[in-house]
């Protein structure tokens, strides 16, 4: 097993992913390891708005993004120099901010209920794969 030195929690701010987090915290005593935490807010299609407001609508989704990262860090203990909100394409982002940071280790939920398939999901799927580091996927819930 490795000794790693450096974790990112990956998380969706829109699902209670308490066990996720745990996991993560608890990892991160356990090799006296840096823990940062990262979501990605998924960009606006152009046509969803006809072209007007999105960047209103975007910029607000990224401040309630940050107020939300700022409360669900602050209650895992992670400081704000590594608390990482971005806007972008949820996989990209999230392994460029792995590289970024030269992480040792991705924690990721799966919200998937049925099958192998689901049990994944397309982001952790796409991270598992992507990701130059170990990845560690937990499942979210127990249904």
């Amino acid at each position: 097993m490795s000794d790693y030195k450096n974790i990112l929690l990956t998380c969706d701010l829109a699902h209670d992913d308490s066990v996720v987090n745990n996991k993560a915290v608890e990892l991160a005593k356990q090799y006296n390891a840096k823990l940062s935490i990262a979501h990605v807010v998924e960009p606006i299609p152009a046509y969803s708005f006809g072209y007007l407001g999105i960047a209103d609508v975007e910029g607000q989704l990224l401040e309630n993004a940050e107020q939300e990262m700022e409360k669900l860090a602050g209650g895992l203990s992670i400081p704000k120099q590594s608390q990482y909100v971005k806007i972008g394409a949820v996989k990209t982002e999230l392994l460029q901010i792995a590289e970024d940071l030269g992480v040792d280790l991705i924690i990721i939920g799966s919200h998937g209920r049925h099958g192998l398939g689901r049990l994944l999901g397309s982001t952790a799927n796409a991270v598992l794969h992507g990701a130059p580091c170990d990845v560690l996927v937990v499942r979210a819930s127990a249904d």
